[in-house]
C-alpha cells in the first residue's frame, strides 16, 4: 500500500473528523488555530450535536451503560457509545463536554444516582465490583470508558490495568478453555467459570490499548505473546458464561474465540474489525500474527 497516496486521498475527500485526527495524530502538522478550526468543524458533525442532546445536569451522558434499549432515545443515549463516540472524534479531555462527563464518572454518588432508573442496572451498579477478572463486570466498562475519554493513565484506574495484564498473561498457562472451566449445568447452557478466574475480555483489551503506562517492553511482549497464543488454543464455537453473586452471566464480549485477520469485504460482527484494531494500538502489531495477515 502506497501510504502517501492513501494519505492525500484523504486529506482530499475525508470528513471533517479523519481530517483532524490525521492532521493531529499521524501528520502532527497544526497550529494552534489550525486545530481550533478543524474541531469546530467536528463538533458541528450531526453524531455530536446529537450526543450534546444526551447529556445530563451531572455532566453524565445517556443511559447508564451498555444498558436497556428501550430506554435510550437511540444507540447513541449510552455511556459507553457516548464515550466511544468522543474518542473516536478525537475531542480533547479539555473539552467541558468530556471533563464533566470525566468527572461524573469518578464520582460515586453521581454514578449511583445515573442508575437508578431501572432497578436491574441498579442492582448491576451495586456489584460492579465483582466479575473484574474476566470483565464480567460493570466497574470494568466505568474504567475504560475513562481510557477512551483520555482519563486511563491514572491511579484510579490503574487496578484495572493490572487485572487486564493479569488476564492476558493467565492465557499462557493454558492449552484449552477446558482447564478453567467447568462443565455446562442446565442453568449454565455452557461452560462456566467462576469469579476469581481470569479471562480476557472485549473491555481488558480497551483499557490497555488507549493506556501507555503499563507499556514496559516486558509486558509489551507478553501481550503479543498472549495473543498469539489465544489465537493458536481458541476455537471457533467456544461459548462460557461466568457464575457471579449466584447467578450466570456472560462475561463481557470474553475473547474466546480467535481473532480474524481484516478483509476488506468482510465483516461479521461489531467484535470482528474492533478488537483488530485495539490489538493493534497496543504497540506491537508486528509481532501478533493477525495483524501481520
Amino acid at each position: 500500500m502506497n501510504l502517501s497516496k492513501s494519505i492525500d486521498f484523504l486529506l482530499k475527500n475525508a470528513g471533517a473528523v479523519i481530517q483532524y485526527r490525521l492532521h493531529k495524530e499521524i501528520l502532527k502538522d497544526l497550529s494552534s488555530v489550525e486545530e481550533e478550526n478543524l474541531l469546530e468543524k467536528v463538533y458541528q458533525t450531526s453524531r455530536y450535536k446529537e450526543l450534546l442532546t444526551y447529556i445530563h445536569p451531572s455532566g453524565y451522558i445517556g443511559m447508564g451503560a451498555h444498558s436497556a434499549d428501550r430506554f435510550k432515545q437511540s444507540p447513541l443515549d449510552d455511556g459507553e457509545a457516548a464515550a466511544r463516540l468522543l474518542s473516536y472524534y478525537g475531542v480533547p479531555k479539555e473539552n467541558p463536554v468530556v471533563a464533566n462527563f470525566i468527572a461524573s464518572i469518578c464520582n460515586e454518588n453521581v454514578l449511583r444516582n445515573e442508575f437508578t432508573y431501572l432497578h436491574s442496572d441498579t442492582v448491576r451498579f451495586d456489584n460492579r465490583y465483582r466479575g473484574m477478572n474476566s470483565g464480567a463486570t460493570t466497574m470494568g466498562l466505568f474504567y475504560t470508558m475513562l481510557a477512551m475519554l483520555g482519563e486511563g493513565d491514572t491511579d484510579f484506574v490503574k487496578p484495572f490495568l493490572d487485572i487486564s495484564l493479569m488476564a492476558f498473561k493467565s492465557m499462557l498457562e493454558i492449552e484449552s478453555l477446558d482447564e478453567i472451566t467447568h462443565p455446562a449445568t442446565k442453568s449454565s447452557r455452557c461452560p462456566y467459570i467462576t469469579e476469581e478466574q481470569y479471562l480476557p475480555c472485549s473491555y481488558h483489551l480497551a483499557v490497555l490499548s488507549y493506556t501507555t503506562n503499563w507499556r514496559t517492553q516486558e509486558n509489551v511482549d507478553m501481550m503479543s505473546s498472549a495473543i498469539n497464543h489465544m489465537n493458536r488454543i481458541m476455537k471457533p464455537n467456544n461459548e462460557i458464561n461466568a457464575r457471579i453473586a449466584g447467578k450466570f452471566v456472560g462475561p463481557g464480549w470474553a475473547l474466546i474465540r480467535p481473532f480474524k485477520a481484516f478483509h476488506m469485504d468482510f465483516i461479521e460482527n461489531i467484535m470482528y474489525r474492533r478488537p483488530l484494531t485495539e490489538i493493534a494500538m497496543l504497540g506491537s502489531g508486528e509481532n501478533i500474527n493477525v495483524i501481520k495477515d
